[in-house]
């Protein structure tokens, strides 16, 4: 028997013991995590959590009694500060914890503002942790007036969001378009408008100089110049891998800790999962930030401490839900030349091709079209781009083809 210690208590590190338990591991299992829940969804914070809609414990991605139930020995409200790799021993809360297979799935930390440009001011938020989303919803209240800094998913989900509570929302991207650095400038405009149908002053290409308060944030100063009155503001610029721990122990780091296909580091005892890890992809490294990738990982890691030897194979898919849109994201676009855009009824996805070869599809209410999409990608299938714009073609007939 092995002991596995887990450092970080998020999607990947819940999907992580909950497999080694289902795969039949006896030896002890313990979980450290800094914040006092045990482990929890974060997309639903800055959407139905914000709004409302969910309860604290309908966050948690299992009961808290199954961790007791599983002999999962949990360290909430605890921080590891050290990795002694010769003894295989962690220090955290006070005490030495012995291993033999370490997993680090600590995760990513948001982007936060200078605080020379106005950052530390109180009432200027990041959407990552519950205390984030707990701390920001007295202040989301209707009429008040938000500035959102960011244009990507996090950002346009805020954006929704507010609105939804009845702000006034301002939201302000340094790029020449929002979701620039991830969707087709379709995409880009098909979001531009559906948020400026629900009134957000949407301002692209116009970064942030400064924010303005005593203290308290008041206003906000952009790079053309205009001034802006502020009540709040959300900061969605991004995330970085939480590698500081990994890093101080002399691991291997390449945009995130480095693991192999198999999810080691350069520590064979020590192993990652998750948004902190970047793994082997063709000629490259790749690092997703996703729940999907975060449950595979985990997955991955806990069926190679337990002998399987297996490669992990990347597929990913993301989402993000806007007013009453779901978007669904299948494959990676990177590289594309051109997009089709398919139209059906009120549903629409634009297919990314590379030449003749579809690498991702974005489906807005389209769940048929993410599902064959994804599906299509996985097995290596790209329909004629002819094929797919025409709306007469049954998808899920291209699957057979």
């Amino acid at each position: 028997m092995s002991d596995v210690v887990v450092i970080g208590a998020g999607q990947a590190a819940a999907s992580l013991v909950a497999r080694l338990r289902n795969k039949g591991h006896e030896g002890k299992i313990t979980v450290i995590g800094e914040e006092p829940a045990p482990p929890y969804q974060r997309p639903p914070l800055s959407k139905a959590y914000l709004l409302g809609e969910m309860e604290l414990e309908r966050l948690y991605l299992r009961p808290e009694s199954f961790y007791a139930d599983s002999g999962i020995t949990l360290h909430l409200s605890e921080t590891a500060i050290a990795i002694d790799r010769a003894d295989k021993k962690i220090v955290a809360g006070g005490q030495s914890i012995s291993y033999d297979h370490l997993a680090l799935c600590t995760g990513s930390v948001p982007r936060r503002l200078p605080a020379a440009i106005g950052g530390a001011l109180e009432g200027v938020h990041v959407v990552r942790t519950l205390k984030d989303v707990d701390e920001m919803a007295p202040a989301c209240t209707a009429g008040k007036r938000v500035l959102i800094v960011g244009g990507g998913y996090i950002g346009l989900e805020a954006a929704a969001v507010c609105c939804k509570l009845g702000l006034k929302v301002t939201l302000v991207e340094a790029a020449e378009r929002i979701l620039q650095r991830v969707a087709a400038p379709e995409t880009s405009a098909w979001f531009r408008e559906l948020h400026k149908s629900h009134g957000v002053d949407l301002r692209e290409g116009i970064g942030l100089k400064r924010l303005i308060g005593d203290g308290h944030v008041t206003g906000a100063e952009l790079a053309d110049g205009t001034t802006l009155e502020v009540d709040l503001v959300i900061v969605g610029v991004g995330i970085t891998p939480a590698t500081q721990l990994a890093e101080s122990c002399g691991l291997e780091i390449d945009n995130g800790i480095a693991v192999n296909a198999h999810g080691q580091t350069s520590d064979p005892a020590i192993w990652s999962a998750g948004d902190c890890a970047s793994f082997p992809q063709g000629d490259t490294r790749m690092r997703l930030e996703s729940v999907g990738n975060a449950i595979d990982m985990g997955e991955l890691v806990a069926d190679n401490i337990m002998g399987a030897n297996r490669a992990y194979e990347a597929k990913p898919w993301f989402w993000s839900d806007q007013y009453d849109v779901k978007l669904q994201i299948a494959g990676l676009n990177t590289g594309y030349d051109h997009v089709v855009v398919r139209r059906d009824g009120e549903a629409l996805s634009h297919w990314y091709y590379a030449d003749d070869t579809l690498l991702a599809v974005d489906a807005m209410n389209d769940s048929r079209a993410y599902m064959v999409g994804k599906r299509l990608i996985e097995s290596g299938k790209s329909p004629a781009p002819e094929v797919v714009s025409d709306p007469e073609t049954n998808l899920k007939a291209l699957l057979k083809a």
